[in-house]
């Protein structure tokens, strides 16, 4: 960071405001790029913006919180061409802690950034994105919105209520005690090690997913597998193997909700699942193995390696 800015105050109470703030613009960016690093890289951007810029801000807050936002809306029009080109079901970067904490808006925080909520808002444009997350998640004013996005005060009401539109019915609400949601998740990654079949079929509600994103790059579920039946069936033929071989289920939150990160024998991060829980169930089952986004996570194992050494210790 360079030298001081004269009468335009110092590098270093900047520096101090800037970080300050670094939870909050990296959770805005996340919430609209759903990649960890792309996040980064705005908030990083914002910095650069932030040190060069010749007048001082009279809110540092809604300064960076505009700066951080246009970035990402940019980076989000660039980013959807090759979505559209991604290899199978596209997930987001998981995220392992949210930086940013607001205890009045902790319930809207921890069910924004879930995975289910992410998905959701792909649905919407990069303004309708940035609109909706500033206003529904952080609670920003439409005068602030406005200044972010670069439209009028009204054009940003209408934003927030087209994406309240195209997000319909389909937004989370995980209602379930935090406690509650927690405890299941323990019971269902030690059936799991366990290969206990019939205690796995008791956590997954009847109508249950189990999807991956690989990317193209690490071993595929291709199209998923559906139905508490068939889903207990390869989790508990393939994961049992996997924990006698050495590979350890590490139960951790991921984006605001229940999961887990698999771990090979030498501690390399093979892939990453987060699950959705209601009504006592767990009713999606999702797995990021592209190694493209758990780079942020540790060192990354050959996922393909790892299963092939699980499937020589199957039984015949």
């Amino acid at each position: 960071m360079r030298g001081g800015h004269g009468e335009h105050g110092s590098a270093g109470s900047r520096a101090e405001e800037f970080e300050d703030l670094r939870p909050l613009l990296f959770s805005i960016a996340y919430r609209i790029l759903g990649s960890v690093a792309e996040a980064e890289d705005a908030v990083q951007e914002t910095w650069l913006r932030y040190d060069a810029a010749r007048a001082v801000p009279g809110s540092p807050r809604a300064y960076l919180s505009a700066a951080v936002t246009r970035v990402s809306i940019n980076v989000l029009r660039s980013a959807r061409v090759r979505r559209e080109e991604y290899v199978g079901d596209w997930f987001p970067e998981p995220l392992l802690a949210d930086p940013y904490e607001d205890p009045e808006r902790a319930a809207e925080l921890a069910d924004s950034v879930s995975m289910a909520a992410l998905l959701l808002l792909e649905r919407l444009s990069p303004l309708e994105r940035a609109a909706f997350v500033l206003r529904e998640v952080f609670g920003f004013e439409f005068g602030e919105i406005a200044s972010a996005v670069g439209r009028s005060e009204s054009a940003c009401r209408q934003l927030v209520v087209r994406a309240r539109r195209h997000m319909g019915d389909g937004r989370p609400r995980f209602e379930a005690d935090r406690h509650e949601r927690a405890e299941l998740a323990t019971r269902f990654f030690a059936a799991l090690a366990g290969g206990d079949v019939d205690g796995l079929r008791e956590l997954l509600a009847a109508d249950v997913r189990l999807v991956a994103d690989s990317g193209g790059k690490a071993p595929q579920w291709s199209g998923g597998f559906a139905g508490a039946a068939g889903v207990s069936e390869v989790l508990t033929t393939f994961l049992p193997p996997f924990v006698r071989n050495g590979g350890a289920i590490e139960p951790h939150p991921v984006n605001g909700q229940p999961g887990a990160i698999f771990r090979a024998r030498d501690g390399k991060v093979v892939n990453v699942w987060a699950l959705d829980v209601r009504d006592g169930r767990i009713q999606t089952i999702r797995t990021v193995t592209n190694p493209d986004k758990l780079g942020h996570i540790g060192p990354v194992a050959d996922a393909w390696a790892v299963l092939n050494e699980t499937l020589r210790t199957l039984p015949e």
